[in-house]
């Protein structure tokens, strides 16, 4: 939009009040701005939206995918290092993560690398020197966490290496897709330590324990093709293809109700967490708790009325 003089000065007023009510116009001051308060809104978020994604990012690039940009896309950005997670990148997926969360447009988010790698380890040159002490008292690695408590889902595309902490970054996401040259491996114990992540916990639970101790205590690879007999990789697409792929299934997922998407992930999980009898009682009370919302009842209208619903997210 190309302000004239006068909308430029209504402009910088009206951004000095978002500023200081956080997102708020004054009601006071809406009669001053006929016709200027819902474009300059626009213009001010759109503003900060692309402050956010596109400007205070050093190792990852992040925008918005898909036909109605409702899926969150992260780009692990560090090729030279085939990706590899240092302390600023984790930082930045986490920040990005929590940008994504709070935008009420985005449905779903894909984390991808390059068709070389996916994320081929923890920086080792970083690490290389940490104390016990350092890595104890300072909680080292907890804050990766975030990518797992995420209430949106979050879908992996990996291309290329996903190895140590790599692999264990795309198994913290719900959904992992995998390009047909694709590699996992757990190779901690050639460097004298073990994964730190999550690696010993969540490979187990996806692929069973005698394929997971063989990774873990050797350091072996296993395949794309390999990683979806087993159960960690739900589909394999040829590599040109995976990311679009990826952002298809964003696209689906986001059309339908976040609120009640985020019910069926909670209740997935805990599968993970918790007995059959305690599982089942989760499930039971969050399917309950959907017919508190308005989303439940479009989609069950909608249905009975056989036409698509139109879920507004409550």
């Amino acid at each position: 939009m190309q302000p004239d003089h006068d909308l430029k000065k209504k402009k910088k007023k009206i951004i000095i009040i978002f500023i200081h009510s956080e997102y708020a116009i004054y009601p006071n001051d809406l009669p001053l701005f006929p016709g200027v308060v819902k474009p300059v809104m626009a213009w001010y978020l759109e503003e900060r939206w692309r402050g956010l994604s596109c400007g205070n990012y050093e190792y990852i690039l992040v925008e918005k995918r898909g036909e109605k940009k409702n899926v969150g896309f992260i780009q692990l950005n560090r090729p030279k290092a085939l990706n590899a997670l240092c302390d600023g990148l984790m930082k930045e997926v986490g920040r990005a993560l929590d940008t994504f969360e709070a935008d009420g447009d985005v449905g779903a988010v894909v984390i991808t690398g390059n068709e070389k790698a996916f994320a081929a380890g923890a920086d080792i040159k970083e690490m290389q020197n940490r104390t016990f002490q350092e890595c104890y008292g300072g909680n080292f690695l907890a804050h990766w966490n975030r990518v797992s408590t995420v209430k949106k889902p979050v879908i992996a595309a990996v291309n290329g290496f996903a190895l140590g902490g790599g692999c264990e970054l795309a198994m913290m996401c719900d959904i992992i897709y995998a390009g047909e040259k694709a590699q996992f491996g757990q190779p901690e114990i050639l460097l004298g330590t073990i994964p730190g992540a999550g690696g010993t916990q969540r490979l187990t639970r996806a692929v069973g324990k005698s394929l997971a101790m063989e990774m873990v205590l050797t350091g072996d690879r296993i395949s794309a093709q390999e990683a979806k007999q087993s159960g960690l990789v739900s589909k394999v697409y040829p590599v040109d293809q995976l990311v679009s792929e990826a952002i298809k299934c964003g696209e689906k997922i986001a059309g339908n109700s976040k609120l009640v998407s985020a019910m069926a992930k909670e209740a997935v999980n805990a599968a993970f967490e918790l007995t059959l009898a305690e599982g089942n009682r989760l499930e039971k009370r969050l399917f309950h708790a959907t017919f508190a919302t308005d989303d439940r009842k479009e989609g069950m209208t909608a249905f009975v009325e056989k036409r698509k619903a139109s879920f507004q997210d409550n």
